[in-house]
């Protein structure tokens, strides 16, 4: 029993549809499959019946943005089967809010450089809840101004931390969103530790939040880490008995290396881990009159 547990859509930077993604996903033989798009829970429902009807066993994600605020650094938690999404609710619209704030700043920026249109970014936002750097660069491929999504004039005008149109605010406290995950009976995975991009305090950070008892698991098998940072995220896995999660991190257009459904996954040992952990916040939820969600 296998599961990719990190894959976008549509609904946020992904270039496949969500029907589109569970095809994928079940001809590449998964088990289970997360969508976590950033900062919604919309695929939820729709996942769940396409899910059903095509065989794949679908849990509820996302991946929420968040903010490290004693080193500066941006964060990303994935959040599995929350049993009271609504209490997420708010911090997700906040988070898109603020991401597409910081958008409309860099296509302002974007316009004093290139005579593009002002809707030309918009034409590939369609079913987004946000719009993204990717979209900007996918409308500057289209009008000429780059050959390719990733590249030098991506590195130019986004690269972290200072590319010339790039704008970022900060998103959350991760404290304060990993309290409300497990305020939502959710199941907290910190995602990609070894990101470039995201600040050289994730490992900090994650060493911190583990000593806190605030994480259930960490992302170990992700294209940003190599094997010795992997077996360095295992080792961390074993000596805290926190879930191991693999997931191919999929964009389809817009990934910024190649990587494809289930070329990363989760084994069947932390499958079984998580699962058993969602049933038991389930279980909890129940207990406590709060809304369930069905897995699988």
């Amino acid at each position: 029993m296998i599961g990719d547990l990190h894959c976008h859509t549509t609904l946020s930077d992904g270039s496949l549809g969500i029907e589109e993604v569970i095809l994928q996903a079940k001809r590449m033989n998964l088990d289970y499959l997360a969508i976590t798009d950033h900062d919604t829970l919309s695929s939820s429902n729709r996942a769940q019946i396409l899910g059903e009807r095509y065989g794949m066993n679908i849990i509820p994600s996302v991946e929420l943005s968040a903010w490290d605020k004693k080193r500066g650094g941006k964060v990303h938690i994935l959040c599995y089967a929350p049993q009271k999404p609504d209490r997420l609710e708010g911090l997700c619209l906040k988070s898109c809010s603020i991401r597409t704030e910081c958008a409309k700043d860099m296509i302002n920026k974007i316009m004093e450089r290139y005579p593009i249109p002002q809707d030309a970014v918009r034409v590939y936002t369609k079913g987004s809840k946000s719009i993204f750097k990717q979209h900007i660069m996918r409308a500057l491929v289209n009008y000429g101004y780059a050959t390719e999504l990733y590249g030098e004039v991506n590195d130019e005008l986004f690269g972290y931390p200072n590319g010339s149109c790039l704008v970022t605010r900060e998103y959350p406290d991760v404290n304060f969103v990993l309290d409300l995950i497990h305020s939502s009976k959710g199941v907290a995975v910190m995602a990609h530790p070894f990101m470039r991009g995201y600040g050289n305090g994730n490992l900090d950070l994650l060493d911190e939040l583990i000593e806190k008892g605030k994480l259930d698991g960490i992302e170990v098998f992700h294209y940003s880490a190599n094997a010795e940072q992997q077996k360095a995220l295992m080792d961390r896995c074993r000596e805290h008995d926190l879930i191991a999660t693999g997931g191919s991190d999929f964009h389809g257009l817009y990934n910024a290396v190649p990587t494809y459904i289930g070329s990363r996954f989760t084994d069947d040992e932390n499958m079984h881990r998580l699962l058993d952990m969602i049933a038991a916040n389930k279980h909890k939820a129940k207990k406590h009159g709060g809304e369930l969600t069905d897995i699988g």
